[in-house]
């Protein structure tokens, strides 16, 4: 690809994309950077917004340690402009991104100062990257809603797992309608990549009913392993290096993605206006809060409280279409209060709630599962008074049939007999009287 940017067309909105994963640690940081470098390396005009933490994560991987960030144009400081980082291959970086989220709170004319010289700047680039914060916090959740495409990193470590799903749910619970990409890093080769992709997958069709999208995987080495110790990203080593040609891979991959979707009509900074603009958005209004400081509520009875909790906890696991997992996770809650306090009440509750569920609605397959998972469960309270189970017929090793001798004498013996007796003679009577015993077995 040709290194010209002139010749490149800068688009009315740039496409944008958020870096994100459900946990710290697994290098979405590090993705972040070297695909930004290779993209800019390729002729684009990249933005990187470093929305991970007020540290400036992005920009310490790079040796640097700016002097300000987005918080001193909040505090009109200094300009959007003063603030911007320009790395190799022209590379712009936006240090303390995370620090949009103040607009919110912010008056009115200031957050639209702000928001103004952010769309004005994002209209001069091909791409606007973000490197979101980390976990579930509200800052990361409206970072990826304001990008047309979310990248979620994830390991092969199974916590890294669990916790992209927690991203995932928590995203199409807030009302998230597009189709995550995945990335997976630190792979040991394309089929532990392609596993570790299919395990999520499978959790997200079974029990969000959404699949998810495959951008690929960068596999572990040395080189990038060092390249983050000596602050200098490989996307900076030559064209030729293994580890360089994973991002470009990686940006054609992207680019690809990219040109399945529509591009949006708005942009970054159009979205946080409208957060900022919501009063859903930021929660209760100081109006609100004020007017219940003023007027104290009357005592609550607590029987009448719990009821009506039960009956819409109830209306709404009766209503969504997520039921499994919502009556796992608001039981695994009830059960977690329950045991806050281990008493004789607790017990007594847990037997009565156990005895009210209706067991002869579950096919005989399943109640044999609940006995046994029952019985490990006693085991594990107090071992003594559960006998241990006997041994299944089935599992005991089976005798080899033959012929007793002693008993019945030579096999030639027993034809005679079976030919000279009537036929009305019972086996059992024929074998006492070759055996020697009578009626009464002495």
């Amino acid at each position: 690809m040709t290194d010209s940017r002139t010749s490149r067309h800068i688009p009315k909105q740039p496409r944008t994309l958020a870096i994100t994963g459900g946990k710290g640690g697994v290098g979405k940081t590090s993705v972040a950077l070297n695909l930004s470098l290779t993209l800019a390396r390729e002729g684009y005009r990249v933005l990187l917004l470093d929305g991970d933490t007020d540290l400036a994560n992005v920009s310490i991987m790079l040796g640097r340690y700016p002097e300000r960030t987005l918080a001193n144009v909040m505090a009109n400081e200094c300009s959007l402009r003063d603030v911007i980082m320009e790395s190799e291959w022209g590379l712009h970086i936006i240090p303390g991104a995370s620090g949009v989220e103040q607009c919110v709170d912010m008056a009115a004319e200031e957050s639209l100062r702000v928001l103004k010289a952010l769309s004005r700047l994002e209209k001069n680039y091909d791409y606007v990257i973000t490197d979101t914060a980390s976990g579930l916090q509200k800052t990361g959740m409206h970072m990826i809603a304001a990008a047309e495409l979310a990248c979620v990193v994830v390991t092969p470590d199974p916590a890294s797992l669990t916790d992209a799903f927690s991203l995932i749910k928590l995203l199409i619970r807030r009302g998230y309608r597009r189709t995550p990409s995945v990335l997976v890093n630190m792979a040991q080769g394309a089929s532990q990549a392609r596993s570790v992709f299919q395990r999520l997958d499978a959790a997200a069709v079974r029990h969000l009913g959404l699949q998810l999208h495959y951008l690929g995987a960068i596999w572990r080495d040395e080189t990038l392993r060092q390249s983050v110790m000596n602050q200098r990203p490989v996307a900076l080593m030559r064209a030729s290096d293994p580890s360089t040609r994973q991002f470009r891979t990686l940006a054609d991959m992207l680019n690809v993605r990219l040109r399945q979707l529509p591009p949006r009509k708005a942009g970054i900074a159009a979205y946080w206006h409208r957060v900022s603009s919501s009063p859903a958005e930021t929660g209760a209004s100081d109006t609100d809060r004020s007017a219940g400081s003023e007027q104290p509520r009357a005592p609550v009875d607590p029987a009448q409280e719990c009821k009506r909790l039960t009956a819409e906890l109830g209306k709404i696991l009766a209503g969504s279409d997520e039921k499994p997992l919502l009556r796992y996770e608001a039981f695994q809650s009830l059960f977690a209060l329950l045991g806050r306090k281990m008493d004789a009440d607790t017990v007594e509750i847990i037997q009565t709630g156990l005895a009210s569920l209706n067991w002869e609605k579950l096919e005989k397959e399943q109640r044999e599962h609940m006995a046994t998972h029952l019985r490990h469960l006693a085991s594990e309270i107090d071992p003594a008074v559960v006998p241990r189970k006997p041994e299944p017929m089935a599992n005991r090793p089976e005798r080899e049939p033959y012929y007793d001798r002693i008993s019945f004498g030579e096999q030639s013996r027993l034809i005679r007999a079976l030919k000279e007796q009537p036929s009305n003679i019972s086996l059992d009577q024929l074998l006492r009287s070759l055996g020697g015993t009578d009626k009464n077995g002495s």
